[in-house]
C-alpha cells in the first residue's frame, strides 16, 4: 500500500526543484516506491569540502531534500505542509568522487510531525551517511504550491 497522498511523477519533482538548491547541487529524483523516495547527487566541486571529499553539509542537503519532499507528498498540500524541524547525520566514510544515492523512508507519519530516516550510499553500495529528519506538519499559509510538469 502506498503512503503517497496523490499520484506524481519524477518529472513533477524535477519541475518543483527548479531554481532551488536542489538544482544547484544537481540532486536528481530517481525512484519512488510505495514507501520510499530515492535520489542521487554528484560528488564534485559543487559538493566537495576543502579536503576534496563530499561535504557533510551536502549530504545533509540531500537527506533533507529527500525527506522533506517525501513528507510533503504524504499530505494534502492544499491545507497542510511539512517543514524541517530537526536533522542529524552521522558521516561514516569519505567519498572523493562519483555519485551518492539517498533513500528516504518514513519512521513516523503523524498529524503534527513526521520522522524520516535517510541512508546515503556510494557507488559501491557502502553506507556513507545515515540521517534522521523530523518534520513539523503545519497549516498551509503562504507556501507556493508544488509545480507540475503538465
Amino acid at each position: 500500500m502506498s503512503i503517497w497522498f496523490r499520484p506524481f511523477t519524477l518529472d513533477d519533482l524535477t519541475v518543483h526543484a527548479r531554481d532551488t538548491m536542489v538544482e544547484h547541487l544537481a540532486i536528481s529524483f530517481t525512484e519512488v516506491g510505495p514507501d520510499y523516495i530515492r535520489g542521487t547527487m554528484p560528488v564534485d566541486r559543487r559538493t566537495h569540502q576543502t579536503m576534496g571529499i563530499l561535504h557533510g553539509g551536502a549530504s545533509v542537503a540531500l537527506a533533507e531534500t529527500l525527506g522533506s519532499v517525501g513528507g510533503n507528498l504524504c499530505l494534502d498540500n492544499t491545507s497542510r505542509v511539512c517543514v524541517g524541524q530537526e536533522i542529524n547525520a552521522n558521516h561514516l566514510r569519505p567519498v572523493p568522487t562519483g555519485v551518492v544515492t539517498g533513500t528516504a523512508r518514513p519512521i513516523h507519519l503523524g498529524t503534527r510531525s513526521q520522522v524520516w530516516q535517510i541512508e546515503i550510499h556510494d557507488e559501491r553500495e557502502r553506507l556513507i551517511c545515515i540521517s534522521r529528519l523530523t518534520l513539523a506538519v503545519i497549516e498551509r499559509e503562504a507556501v507556493p504550491p508544488m509545480r507540475s510538469s503538465s
